[in-house]
């Protein structure tokens, strides 16, 4: 841990995964460098490896970042809302995970990465933040939907998380893989982050 406050730190953390961000935008995973990465910082390269060992380790922070993001947005459905029906729940569902592409691109292309490549102390952190978003969307279950059973809310959270690794190449393509679809006659039909995931949300809810 490098000497200073702790706000310092945390300041510096957030600016190595914000320049990770930004590079994301554009560049892919495997491209993004901890040279690149420093190079959009205040302070020296170097100093980088007092906050995070490998480039994965900071990507991993930042889907950390994103999944406290989504927990946070369901966090304010349950308390802002005394009750839902399931239309209005699945709505709700679907606009919170529209807002996290770059969480979904995360998981679904570069997850064992960076779980293999950080400490435990990272993949701990990455962990907790996912159990957060897993029980904010559960107790919104158990908010609004009381005649759900714990075997219902299970099968609701092992089909919409597992979902959650697959969506992205679902609902985002390249102009290289538009067109070998179709040179290859494979059926495209164009789908949004908000619609299949509204569309999964209601079909698992009670009517």
């Amino acid at each position: 841990m490098p000497a200073g406050s702790e706000a310092l730190t945390r300041a510096r953390r957030e600016e190595i995964v914000n320049a990770c961000a930004e590079l994301y935008e554009t560049m892919g995973f495997r491209e993004i460098t901890l040279k690149d990465i420093g190079a959009r910082t205040s302070f020296a390269r170097t100093s980088i490896y007092n906050y995070f060992h490998t480039k994965e380790e900071i990507f991993l922070a930042l889907l950390t970042r994103e999944h406290d993001a989504w927990a946070e947005d369901m966090e304010a459905v349950l308390r802002d809302n005394e009750a839902m029906r399931a239309d209005d729940f699945a709505d709700a569902f679907a606009r919170a995970l529209e807002k996290r592409a770059r969480m979904l691109k995360l998981m679904c292309m570069n997850l064992y990465d960076m779980e293999l490549n950080s400490r435990p102390e990272a993949l701990v952190a990455f962990k907790t933040s996912y159990a957060r978003a897993m029980r904010a969307v559960e107790d919104c279950l158990v908010k609004f939907f009381p005649a759900m059973t714990g075997e219902d809310r299970r099968a609701f959270l092992y089909a919409v998380f597992p979902f959650l690794f697959g969506i992205y190449p679902y609902t985002t393509h390249t102009q290289k893989q538009l067109e070998a679809m179709a040179i290859a006659h494979a059926p495209h039909v164009s789908h949004t982050i908000y619609g299949i995931t509204r569309s999964l949300a209601r079909r698992l809810l009670p009517a």
